[in-house]
């Protein structure tokens, strides 16, 4: 694979993680009536549903500025872990008849996220050799 095709992957698969994340923090801070029954099935609501909207947007955000996006793909990993965890243990994978729309968008966060956290592992392991080197 060229290097060209390598770097539209990669921002394809920034905007697939970005873009759905944003796109749900709609229904999160207007209270849509479908993110406060998850929150509230899940015993969160509503700083459960207001502090995963704000997570995700700065895990998009981190995700789309290429000197941090392997700390977005890893917030975004542990995030879409969590979302998943929950589907398959109190949500289930139907949500009020989405046909599984949440889940399967969590499903692809979560694939871009981790795909992008292992493609951009330098950016985190710079950091902790950076501030290792200097407290000696």
């Amino acid at each position: 694979m060229t290097t060209q095709a390598k770097n539209i992957l990669y921002w394809l698969l920034r905007l697939i993680a970005a873009i759905i994340m944003l796109q749900t923090l709609f229904f999160k801070f207007s209270a849509a009536p479908e993110s406060v029954y998850i929150f509230t099935t899940l015993g969160m609501e509503p700083w459960g549903r207001i502090g995963i909207g704000v997570l995700e947007l700065i895990a998009s955000l981190l995700i789309l500025y290429p000197r941090t996006t392997a700390f977005g793909g890893v917030l975004g990993v542990g995030l879409m872990a969590g979302a998943i965890f929950f589907h398959l243990t109190k949500l289930g994978i139907e949500v009020q008849g989405d046909g599984g729309q949440l889940f399967i968008y969590a499903a692809l966060v979560l694939v871009s996220s981790l795909i992008l956290a292992i493609r951009y592992r330098h950016q985190i392991l710079n950091l902790v050799f950076k501030s290792t080197a200097s407290t000696r």
